[in-house]
């Protein structure tokens, strides 16, 4: 573990801080989704989907430079680079005339954003390990998830008093302000020693080394399908309460409560994770997620959707379990990986996002008239991740019964 320069309550709150320029670029938009489209010239549904989804792109992209450099060149350089990537890029999001336009400067954005998203990963696996790296990146996303309460409601007050534009200067405040306490405060973390020369061949060099590890491989695909099916609903949300449900006042309270659960879970889990460890955690809240998901399709197959409680009973209790494993499953993905730690966040964001993106576009594409595709969605999801999940345990168990079979496998 490394001497910390930092007091730990500001290392968690500034690594919170990266992320959530990440969290405000996204939410805060989501209330004026609607008048952003027919501001560009869309009035199709699915294609103002495109406007939340499509930065999620950039975000699998951006850290494929961004990762290979931060292990040559250093972390702090690295989030400098995605922050004045970011200013630019909200620039052109803010004088587009057309959705495509628009587009191309979401997905910019996202992969700018990759860059202070992917290396606070790096920077908290160069400082802690095992559980412990498990309990900080839990704390790390409760504070991030403070974000997603009021992003909404703030998105809506900004809207209200101003336009859509100016929730766009909002975010670049918000960005260069944690610029510039990151650059105060935040020492460099990547040893000397672990410095990788940059080359054309880092990058197959690093997958290469990557596919050695089973547990880091296995990990990251479950990622990809439970950010997957997740980010169906942050896409959707609009849709599903301002239009399916007639609650355009109410969604960003709506939103903001479903959220509270998520960082309610997530702080239990920074207590939870040294008391039972990070893999049991995931496996009982995968199990937990599957469960939940088949009862909703289950019981409204066929029908039309339940009443606004039951609906949010069921998300909260999806949620929950949820919370539970955004932080483990990547905790476990990366513990074998602390060598390589830049590129291996980047690697392992990048698979899940490629995976993530194409899931929730499929899915996103049936929640017209009806929240049962988007269960529909949680429940394959969930199920492929259990079959990787079981094949893990298998292959472990193998390589405890065989001596001297390689820790990578």
């Amino acid at each position: 573990m490394f001497k910390k320069h930092i007091p730990q309550v500001e290392f968690v709150a500034l690594m919170a801080s990266l992320m959530a320029t990440v969290a405000l670029a996204i939410d805060a938009l989501l209330p004026a989704l609607d008048i952003i489209g027919f501001s560009v010239g869309s009035v199709s549904v699915a294609d103002n989907q495109q406007i939340i989804i499509m930065i999620f792109l950039g975000l699998g992209i951006g850290p494929l430079v961004f990762g290979p450099i931060s292990d040559s060149i250093g972390r702090k350089p690295v989030v400098y680079m995605g922050f004045f990537l970011f200013i630019l890029s909200s620039f052109m999001c803010v004088f587009a005339q057309n959705l495509t336009v628009l587009i191309i400067g979401r997905v910019l954005q996202g992969i700018a954003l990759s860059a202070p998203r992917t290396i606070s990963i790096a920077i908290i696996r160069d400082t802690y390990s095992g559980d412990h790296m498990a309990r900080v990146m839990s704390f790390v996303t409760v504070v991030f998830l403070l974000v997603p309460v009021i992003a909404p409601a703030l998105g809506k007050l900004i809207l209200d008093a101003y336009n859509w534009q100016a929730i766009f200067y909002v975010q670049i405040v918000f960005a260069m302000l944690v610029g510039i306490w990151f650059w105060k405060r935040q020492p460099e973390t990547l040893r000397e020693e672990n410095t990788v020369k940059f080359s054309a061949h880092i990058f197959t060099d690093g997958l290469r080394e990557l596919l050695k590890y089973k547990q880091t491989m296995g990990y990251t695909f479950i990622s990809g399908f439970i950010v997957g099916s997740f980010l169906v609903y942050l896409s959707t949300a609009q849709q599903v309460f301002q239009e399916q449900y007639g609650l355009k006042e109410e969604f960003p309270y709506i939103f903001a409560g479903l959220a509270i659960s998520i960082g309610a879970a997530t702080f239990l889990n920074g207590s939870f994770v040294l008391k039972f460890g990070m893999k049991k955690l995931i496996t009982v809240f995968l199990i937990s997620f599957f469960l939940i998901s088949l009862s909703y399709v289950i019981l409204f197959f066929g029908k039309s959707n339940p009443s606004i409680e039951i609906l949010l009973l069921f998300l909260a209790a999806q949620f929950f379990s949820i919370s539970f494993l955004f932080g483990n499953l990547r905790s476990a993905a990366m513990q074998p990986i602390g060598h390589i730690a830049g590129i291996g966040a980047a690697i392992t964001g990048f698979i899940s996002t490629l995976m993530s993106v194409p899931i929730s576009t499929y899915i996103g594409s049936f929640v017209d008239d009806s929240v049962l595709p988007l269960f529909l969605g949680f429940f394959v999801c969930a199920f492929l991740s259990l079959l990787i999940l079981v094949y893990l345990k298998v292959a472990e168990k193998k390589k405890i019964a065989t001596p001297g079979l390689s820790a990578k496998s």
